[in-house]
């Protein structure tokens, strides 16, 4: 088995006070080795962190700790070496940023199940609806999904609001997914602001169906882009067949990969246009560097997607 435990958690719940959680969060990960990025905000905390067990094992019972994270959500793999540089506690507004300060993040619509979600989706009154980026979409979605075609999940509400009527056509439920279940779960409260009640989420995301729902029972199409490493995943959690553009940090496809505009640590076909001669020099010397180091055993911090 690897090593290296990674967990990616979130929960809703209030924190009067994040600034107080902060050092000690901290100190708790630097103690146990664990490292990534941990978010902390009035409405709650949101991270991805990764090390040994007995570390990981530490860390997760200080956050179960804190206020209303008793029950608290982990997906969990395993890595062969540790994904991450440094270890990181943030204090933010939202631990996923909408821009809708006066939505409730508790109040949010029904879960569903993996096992249910197929049932749901597949009735013609309801409307799905992805609530990712438009390059994780393209990575891959499931079958019948609505695109927003958004940027940054800041631009769902606005999004929402201008396409409300022809979504819901009349009183039709509304069950929106993202990748591990946080986007989607605040997107229900946001709905449930606008005065729509029946809303649903996929418990666990998109993460949790591939890795519960068999292949051959499944309406996933593609891959999932996810914020590590791995890029993208299959079946079965299962590694997929992108990589990760170093220049952009966008994923690339086997085909992208065989265009004449990809260059490995230097420019793919989505941002071959925008970076220019003194762009391309430095990524090509950052990619000579980190292939130096992996020669020489080490790591290097060019290459840790969690610190772009």
């Amino acid at each position: 088995m690897p090593p290296i435990r990674v967990c990616a958690l979130y929960r809703f719940t209030p924190f009067p006070d994040p600034a107080a959680l902060q050092a000690p969060l901290l100190s708790a990960c630097e103690a146990a080795g664990v490292r990534g990025t941990l978010l902390l905000a009035p409405e709650g905390i949101n991270g991805t962190i990764a090390g040994p067990d007995a570390g990981m094992d530490a860390v997760l019972a200080h956050i179960r700790g804190l206020p209303g994270c008793a029950a608290l959500d982990v997906k969990e793999a395993r890595a062969d070496t540790m994904p991450f540089h440094r270890t990181k506690v943030r204090l933010k507004r939202e631990i996923v940023t909408m821009g809708e300060p006066a939505i409730d993040p508790l109040d949010t619509g029904h879960y569903v199940e993996p096992a249910e979600w197929n049932a749901l989706i597949a009735d013609p009154d309801t409307v799905l609806i992805d609530t990712r980026n438009d390059y994780e979409v393209a990575v891959g979605t499931f079958a019948g999904a609505v695109d927003p075609a958004t940027r940054t999940f800041r631009e769902f509400p606005a999004w929402f609001r201008e396409h409300r009527t022809e979504l819901l056509d009349g009183s039709k439920r509304v069950a929106m997914f993202c990748t591990g279940g946080i986007r989607c779960e605040k997107a229900t409260a946001f709905l449930k602001a606008e005065g729509v009640e029946d809303v649903f989420h996929l418990k666990g995301g998109v993460l949790k169906y591939l890795e519960e729902v068999p292949a051959e029972a499944s309406r996933w199409q593609g891959e999932c882009f996810v914020f590590d490493e791995r890029v993208a995943v299959g079946h079965g959690l299962a590694p997929g067949t992108h990589a990760l553009c170093r220049a952009c940090r966008m994923p690339v496809s086997p085909e992208d990969r065989a265009s004449a505009l990809y260059e490995e640590g230097v420019r793919c076909p989505r941002c071959y246009a925008a970076r220019g001669d003194e762009d391309r020099a430095r990524y090509a010397e950052r990619h000579r560097q980190a292939l130096l180091a992996e020669a020489r055993g080490e790591a290097h911090v060019g290459r840790r997607y969690g610190d772009a």
